[in-house]
């Protein structure tokens, strides 16, 4: 097959963020298919609607220019959002292809997805990321009448021409499956694990400790995502003052960037907890993070008390099974019922810090219980959620679509020509 892979925030593991899409597509090459992928660039020299192309391992990447950042106003972004949506699909269309698979966030990403569906008369398969636009909604970020049922008409619109859906948990299929769209249609492929990637010797860890002075040999409870409004980053630096009376050595540690990095970074500042017990770094590329997991202790991944959030796949929960490490989480939803399940981790109370800090003390107190979550961790990644697997039962959907639409147009023409 040709295939349209339509994403807007694509990074390979040299970049600074989740690389789902270029695993997937990788493996789809690897698999012999020719996979153009759509994307945009935040990142460039040139200025303008100026399309840059290169093969990256068997990968046509088509990047545009388009300025992004999770520091901006949320309306900026949504500007974003549309121009690359109106340019993607025109170039979608030059290129063409024989199916199209589109990923979100953002939303807007099935506009350019339908418009080439509809030229090249191909099927389309899109991917729920995060249930939008119910979170941008929950979060106050759509807040007028009419912009909130735009989106929802946009939702709705972006399933209504899908071939087939691909939810990445439980809880977003079921919020797809809930608008009306038919559940035969609709796959649940969750986030995976780079098992391989995140298998590294001791020494990557050990190495990442000595470069800070302030780490060493202490126990180290790690954050690494965006810090953006809905990830409620300033959770950790809390348990850490909490943690300072009990157990100062303790360290924390938040890699990442995003718009509430300032109020965070004041935050601690105010608590008395940057710099003695408490550090940020900033974002790491997906070939830095398996020593950075190496060395941590415990990793976290966590949101602010919003129930519409317990249905996400943030790649922190993923990297950690792979690294083979506890997790923590201070959310419900299903990666609760795993972690409760597979014993491999904690669920700290959403607003309770010190009940946090005394059960995060607990489980670093335990040699023999941090063995056997970590090692609950790794089986977890294993069993369920090896990238290997997943992208077969993506790719396998993708191609049986594929061979139905030929099917069918072979006995289109066929009709026609009798």
């Amino acid at each position: 097959m040709k295939i349209l892979y339509l994403h807007q925030y694509f990074n390979t593991p040299e970049m600074k963020g989740g690389t789902r899409s270029y695993e997937m597509a990788l493996r789809m090459v690897k698999r012999g298919h020719e996979v153009h992928m759509i994307t945009s660039r935040k990142e460039y020299k040139t200025s303008g609607n100026l399309w840059e192309s290169e093969v990256i391992e068997g990968i046509y990447v088509h990047w545009l220019p388009v300025k992004y950042d999770n520091k901006m106003p949320y309306v900026r972004r949504i500007f974003s959002f549309f121009k690359f949506a109106f340019a993607a699909g025109k170039k979608a269309i030059v290129i063409g292809g024989d199916i199209i698979f589109a990923t979100s966030t953002p939303l807007t990403i099935a506009i350019p997805a339908i418009q080439a569906k509809k030229v090249l008369k191909v099927p389309m398969v899109f991917e729920v990321r995060d249930l939008w636009p119910e979170l941008p909604i929950a979060i106050g970020a759509l807040k007028s009448p009419l912009t909130k049922y735009l989106a929802k008409k946009l939702e709705i619109w972006a399933y209504k021409h899908s071939d087939s859906v691909v939810g990445l948990s439980p809880g977003m299929c079921e919020g797809v499956i809930s608008t009306g769209y038919p559940a035969k249609k609709v796959f649940n492929i969750p986030n995976s694990c780079d098992i391989n990637l995140f298998s590294v010797e001791p020494k990557q860890g050990i190495d990442f400790r000595a470069k800070y002075d302030w780490l060493g040999d202490r126990p180290l409870v790690i954050y690494a995502g965006t810090l953006g409004h809905i990830n409620g980053i300033c959770y950790l630096a809390r348990v850490a003052q909490k943690m300072l009376y009990v157990a100062p050595e303790v360290r924390f540690l938040v890699i990442g960037r995003g718009v509430e990095e300032e109020k965070l970074r004041n935050e601690a500042t105010e608590l008395g907890v940057l710099g003695d017990n408490f550090f940020m770094l900033p974002p790491m590329s997906k070939n830095e993070m398996p020593a950075l997991f190496s060395a941590a202790t415990i990793s976290t991944s966590l949101f602010i008390p919003l129930e519409e959030m317990w249905a996400n796949s943030a790649n922190k929960f993923f990297d950690t099974l792979a690294s083979g490490k506890p997790i923590a989480i201070n959310y419900g939803g299903w990666q609760k019922k795993l972690i409760e399940s597979y014993g491999n981790g904690l669920v700290l109370h959403e607003t309770d810090y010190s009940s946090a800090a005394k059960e995060l003390l607990a489980l670093l107190n335990d040699e023999v219980k941090l063995q056997k979550t970590g090692e609950a961790s790794k089986k977890m990644a294993v069993d369920s959620f090896s990238r290997d697997v997943l992208a077969k039962e993506l790719i396998n959907l993708l191609e049986n679509l594929f061979v139905g639409s030929s099917a069918i147009s072979s006995e289109g023409k066929s009709l026609g020509a009798s």
